[in-house]
């Protein structure tokens, strides 16, 4: 079968355009590459929104929508879940990773947390949304091991579901070692 070729874009919403705008573009890099203004017939009502669309360099994107209508907002914004493993996740660079490190930093913000999970290391943030953003960059070596977590992906998962919680991150056992 064959696969999608990339993400065209995920889709949020936003109670606040602007701020979003801000976070995504003036912070973290993400150009504004489309705004599409529009009303359709949605769900049994005509809704009015903002379609905003922040690029990656795949020509992919991060999508958020607001309402015009606050009826809208209250029906179709969620609120985020509070926990970091509800997230998204961005492959970069080791060069980008420094660079929005220092770009959250210059912005006063924090970055959530750093993780180094051995075949990459991870930079979490929050955005205006309450929705965690994590910029991760692989270590050069986990490549190596691809083709064989691919084959061993349901034995492993198999594995795990019957109750063996061995881990098999052999890039942490060596950092231990």
């Amino acid at each position: 079968m064959k696969l999608p070729s990339r993400l065209h874009h995920t889709a949020y919403v936003t109670k606040d355009m602007e701020a979003t705008r801000h976070f995504y573009e003036d912070i973290l890099g993400l150009p504004l590459v489309a705004t599409w203004c529009e009303s359709d017939m949605l769900f049994g009502k005509e809704r009015t929104y903002c379609h905003c669309f922040f690029g990656i360099a795949d020509g992919g994107a991060l999508a958020f929508f607001q309402f015009a209508d606050k009826e809208d907002e209250e029906l179709f914004v969620p609120d985020m879940p509070q926990t970091p493993f509800v997230h998204l996740a961005l492959a970069v660079d080791e060069e980008f990773q420094q660079q929005v490190e220092q770009r959250i930093k210059d912005a006063g913000l924090e970055a959530t947390y750093v993780l180094e999970h051995g075949y990459c290391r991870s930079v979490y943030v929050v955005d205006p949304n309450g929705m965690t953003v994590e910029f991760t960059c692989d270590d050069p070596r986990a490549a190596a091991g691809d083709a064989a977590r691919r084959a061993n992906a349901h034995a492993e998962l198999k594995r795990w579901l019957a109750g063996d919680w061995t881990s098999n991150n052999t890039f942490r056992s060596e950092e231990a070692a």
